[in-house]
């Protein structure tokens, strides 16, 4: 187990390495320092002196990745991709372009993220995998019908919709709970997040009861489910006991690559609810093309996506003994 581990973070080196330069490469592509600093200044008619000082304030008047000017090293590390990219294999997020830190941003945005995605996570999945049990247990029947006709329709229906259907209905017309916002205090915050991840739940049976129902439905017409109905076992005991227990492979396949992906926040919801979470962190950065967020936030996207993988395999062998990862 240990090798394997040791091995799969050997492997994630030279991918967090290309997704890297990668980014860096096609946000300077599209963006020049010079282009940063007229966007930050917000002037119509800003001077080159102004814009040098800019750039020499922030570190971006040094070459992209290669310095002719410098000795040695320093070729490579006097450079706009060492100071700003290398460090973020440190977890060193370095300063935005307006001067904030960012790592302590992310910190303090990491824990409203979190109130949201880590609710809205568990109960989805049960409320889905409840659901695709149901539809497989009266499978061929009426139930099943429309159960998959409801999953259809609820997964062509726009996120978007939700949203702001549910801040219409539930806080404008029936005044349950705030429309939008959040609090920090406590149990005050409580109200803040119950349609975010009310919304968040909703949103997903679609998509994730339809998965599971066929992932249930092709573990129903194995041959050691006909062996044990032949041996008298109840429907709901060969469901419970036999199909859901073998089908948890498939099933932790899409759920644990997503628990990392939770700290990233959702990026509509925190947008339109007013939440102060990495999505809507982001989405600022993006409208504001402050590049040093952005760069950070997907390179923790790449870091946290490639640790799923990694608990992904690990989680394999919890509930099935018989996969060893250390041959």
């Amino acid at each position: 187990m240990f090798a394997y581990i040791v091995r799969r973070v050997v492997y994630a080196i030279p991918i967090l390495i290309g997704v890297n330069v990668l980014t860096f490469a096609l946000f300077f592509m599209v963006n020049s320092p010079d282009n940063m600093a007229r966007m930050q200044l917000g002037m119509k008619h800003v001077t080159q002196t102004e814009i040098d000082k800019w750039k020499q304030d922030r570190g971006y008047d040094k070459p992209l990745f290669y310095n002719p000017k410098a000795n040695g090293i320093q070729v490579f590390t006097d450079t706009i991709f060492y100071t700003k990219s290398i460090s973020l294999f440190a977890f060193r997020f370095g300063a935005a372009d307006d001067g904030r830190d960012i790592g302590y941003d992310i910190r303090q945005r990491m824990g409203p993220s979190l109130a949201i995605a880590i609710p809205a996570f568990i109960v989805g999945l049960l409320v889905n995998i409840t659901f695709a049990l149901l539809l497989a247990f009266f499978r061929a029947s009426y139930v099943d019908l429309w159960g998959v006709v409801i999953c259809v329709i609820m997964m062509s229906i726009s996120s978007m919709f939700y949203i702001v259907g549910g801040q219409f209905l539930i806080s404008k017309m029936l005044h349950l709970v705030p429309i939008s916002g959040y609090s920090s205090d406590g149990w005050t915050s409580i109200k803040f997040l119950i349609l975010p991840v009310l919304i968040g739940v909703v949103s997903g049976i679609g998509s994730g009861a339809r998965l599971y129902r066929t992932i249930f439905l092709e573990e129903i017409g194995r041959d050691y489910v006909r062996t044990a109905r032949a041996k008298g076992l109840s429907e709901l005991r060969v469901l419970f006991r036999h199909v859901l227990k073998n089908a948890m492979i498939p099933i932790l396949t899409g759920v644990v690559v997503v628990i990392p992906l939770l700290f990233l926040g959702a990026l509509l919801t925190e947008s339109f609810f007013g939440i102060p979470g990495l999505g809507s962190y982001t989405i600022d950065a993006i409208r504001g093309q402050d590049f040093s967020i952005v760069r950070a936030m997907v390179f923790l996207g790449s870091v946290l996506y490639i640790v799923g993988l990694i608990l992904t395999d690990i989680s394999y062998t919890l509930v099935d003994p018989r996969i060893r990862l250390d041959q």
